[in-house]
């Protein structure tokens, strides 16, 4: 059986900007991507299927069992979906689930006439991205027992000070010295080949990604995520950097989610909570305009775009890809895609300057990624 997690063309619009440059299966959140959640669920090898300019593949099997990506992982619905027979869908309050066929489907997924329907209890799904920070503390705690049941953690140094060390679990090759880990109210995860230096603080749940780097003093509070290969410095609080970007300097971020290839400036800080304690207002990608979304809310920020020194953010940005943000004052609520401070980013220029970001980590941005900014500068 091959498994397949669909967008729909709901979610590639509500989840923006994350869904301009990934399938919804490749969205980070608590540690794993909704991909790799699945996979550990069920120890297979699973596939996405999205609009065309982000399809890599026809994916190949004697059957096929396709399940919204945008839908959380619990075990019960896991148990469902791979139990369900061809030719049947699963329904949560007549929403589409999953679907089991016998030959491959075309996107956007849709029911054929007359197939059984098979009912389950309503799931968690993820339908806009500010419910990435609103609930990456409970994603944390399920992705640790996920990782975790069963294994062995490294040896923890002698020389750091932990509380809830039943709670820390760190894996082959990380490197974690003279820091302060409290994880009695929430596990802490460090991944393979992390450097987590001297002095830095974490509270969890939190984790660190593969081969990441935590510079020296950071704070990392509750309900943050590192991404593999990012850089960390500063202050972090209930925030997802996704991977292979970098928050490496002092400056606050908090309630934020920040996509891959992203570089935040020298004292970049956010603010997450009006002065009023009003509730906040985000873009909404569907409502093309403002929409209330809490009493918290942050910086989201798309791939390959960053900040310039002391930049500060309002309450509430949405920063779309490829955007080179500096300006004085706060900048605007909403930056489009492609901006270069207040103009249009030169297509060719970011290209070339997303490329010299991704050297820096040893990563080479191919044609793949070329052609798929190309087709973003044309159609959005």
């Amino acid at each position: 059986m091959t498994i397949i997690l669909f967008d729909t063309p709901f979610s590639r619009q509500s989840l923006y900007p994350f869904t301009l440059t990934r399938p919804v299966a490749d969205i980070r959140h608590g540690i794993l991507t909704i991909k790799e959640k699945w996979e550990q669920r069920t120890g297979l090898q699973v596939q996405a299927l999205s609009e065309d300019y982000l399809q890599l593949a026809v994916p190949e099997g004697d059957s096929f069992l396709y399940i919204d990506a945008s839908v959380v992982p619990a075990e019960g619905l896991v148990t469902s979906a791979m139990s369900l027979p061809i030719n049947s869908w699963l329904a949560s309050n007549d929403k589409l689930i999953a679907i089991r066929t016998s030959q491959p489907l075309a996107w956007p997924i849709s029911v054929p006439e007359g197939w059984e329907q098979v009912l389950i209890e309503p799931v968690s799904t993820l339908e806009f991205p500010w419910q990435l920070f609103q609930t990456n503390d409970v994603a944390l705690r399920s992705d640790f027992e996920l990782l975790t049941k069963g294994r062995q953690s490294e040896t923890i140094d002698a020389s750091n000070i932990v509380f809830g060390k039943e709670n820390v679990f760190i894996e082959e090759g990380a490197t974690v010295r003279a820091c302060i880990i409290n994880a009695e109210e929430g596990p802490v995860y460090i991944g393979k080949g992390a450097l987590v230096m001297e002095g830095t603080v974490i509270r969890g749940p939190v984790s660190v990604g593969n081969n990441a780097v935590v510079k020296m003093g950071a704070k990392l509070y509750a309900g943050t995520t590192i991404g593999p290969y990012c850089t960390a410095g500063g202050e972090i609080k209930n925030s997802i950097i996704m991977g292979y970007s970098n928050k490496a300097h002092d400056g606050y971020l908090g309630d934020s989610v920040i996509g891959e290839w992203c570089n935040l400036g020298a004292g970049t800080t956010n603010s997450n909570i009006k002065n009023t304690a009003g509730i906040v207002k985000m873009w909404s990608n569907i409502e093309k305009g403002l929409v209330p979304v809490g009493i918290k809310a942050g910086l989201l920020m798309g791939d390959y775009s960053r900040s310039a020194i002391n930049t500060t953010f309002n309450t509430g940005t949405v920063v779309g890809t490829c955007c080179n943000v500096f300006i004085n004052g706060f900048p605007q609520k909403h930056i489009p895609s492609f901006t270069w401070g207040n103009e249009n980013y030169e297509l060719e220029k970011a290209i070339a300057d997303a490329g010299r970001w991704m050297q820096m980590k040893g990563r080479q941005l191919g044609e793949r990624e070329a052609s798929l900014l190309r087709y973003l500068h044309q159609n959005i």
